[in-house]
């Protein structure tokens, strides 16, 4: 077995090292490197030829199992699945992406969560056809995947789809028909306020969207949560609560107040990466500085975020991750005639840089 060919020598963009492992090893099998039913290397093997680590490489093989393309035998190792040569030799499976209309992939969130759903959707050689609300009128998808849709939205979709396996990312859904994918935004708001208040803060400010978001929901119950653990009083003048995640006039204005008060707060949580930008400019407008005078915690970790002047101290969602996860968890559903929804949760990672510290 020539296993030469195997090494991961590059990484996508924002693409885990894993997910770049799983690449390399399915081009394998489509190869004919490893034939359907024989018996791959051992993972330590694997991980030497790939030149990764061994805790890559066993993330790799789950993703692979879960994926249908390998199969595990208690005792006898891992091997190239039966029904994924099959599969191979017939038609792609086709997965519709239901998204709303306004919804725009250059917003960095979006951009993320499609690039996973990508990534897997051509690791396990599905066809991706992209839907409004209320399309699929030709019933020639075996499954859905829906992009944050609304609550109201999610019976209609499910059921247009004649009941079909369904998925929703970046939402919640207590629909017996339909799983959901998710960021754990409760668990974002609640250490934005505790890494502040593990800093000495007091006064502690938030900025975010309404309840009517979801996201914007569960991030500042979250938030209120800890504060209300931690003996902290919130000021309203210092809750900000904004009807899009981009401040208006009158927004921007209760902002400079906010800031340029005798009882402002000496920090904020930003809750989505534009209010952080918004309270980055405010506080230059007003003359503080970050984070002397204000610390400042925000949403995603874009490309710029460690660039920022000073660089900010921030949540770094999943996000390829949530896509891809998405995607392999509804293929195995479609696979499954005894399929049943499943709700799960993934967790940011906290970054901690120059725009939060102690009280000045």
């Amino acid at each position: 077995m020539d296993l030469s060919g195997l090494k991961v020598t590059s990484q996508g963009r924002g693409q885990p090292l894993y997910l770049a492992a799983c690449e390399v090893l399915k081009k394998g099998v489509d190869a004919g490197v490893f034939p359907v039913g024989r018996r791959l290397p051992s993972t330590k093997e694997l991980a030497r030829h790939m030149e990764i680590s061994l805790v890559t490489a066993h993330r790799a093989l789950l993703e692979l199992v879960h994926a249908g393309v390998l199969r595990r035998a208690q005792g006898k190792g891992t091997f190239v699945h039966e029904r994924y040569g099959q599969r191979r030799g017939s038609a792609a499976m086709r997965i519709g992406l239901v998204s709303p209309a306004e919804d725009a992939l250059e917003y960095f969130y979006r951009a993320r969560v499609f690039e996973g759903i990508r990534q897997a959707a051509r690791q396990l050689s599905i066809d991706l056809l992209l839907l409004g609300l209320d399309e699929d009128v030709r019933g020639e998808c075996s499954g859905l995947v829906m992009m944050s849709p609304q609550p109201e939205q999610i019976e209609t979709i499910v059921s247009s789809n004649n009941h079909k396996p369904a998925l929703i990312v970046g939402a919640r859904s207590s629909s017996p028909r339909a799983g959901w994918m998710d960021i754990d935004n409760f668990d974002i708001g609640r250490r934005a306020a505790m890494h502040l208040c593990d800093a000495g803060h007091q006064l502690i400010g938030f900025m975010g969207g309404e309840d009517s978001v979801i996201h914007a929901q569960e991030r500042w119950r979250g938030f209120l949560a800890c504060c209300q653990q931690r003996n902290v009083a919130l000021r309203d003048q210092n809750i900000i609560r904004c009807l899009t995640w981009k401040l208006d006039h009158r927004e921007h204005m209760g902002l400079i107040r906010a800031l340029s008060s005798p009882s402002r707060p000496t920090a904020i949580f930003a809750a989505g990466y534009d209010f952080a930008m918004d309270v980055y400019a405010a506080a230059r407008t007003v003359g503080l500085s970050i984070p002397r005078d204000l610390s400042v915690i925000g949403v995603d970790d874009t490309p710029s975020t460690p660039n920022l002047d000073p660089p900010m101290t921030t949540f770094r969602q999943p996000l390829v991750q949530l896509g891809h996860t998405a995607v392999t968890t509804l293929h195995d559903q479609v696979a499954n005639e005894d399929w049943v929804p499943v709700g799960r949760t993934l967790r940011a990672e906290l970054i901690i840089r120059g725009s939060t510290g102690s009280p000045g």
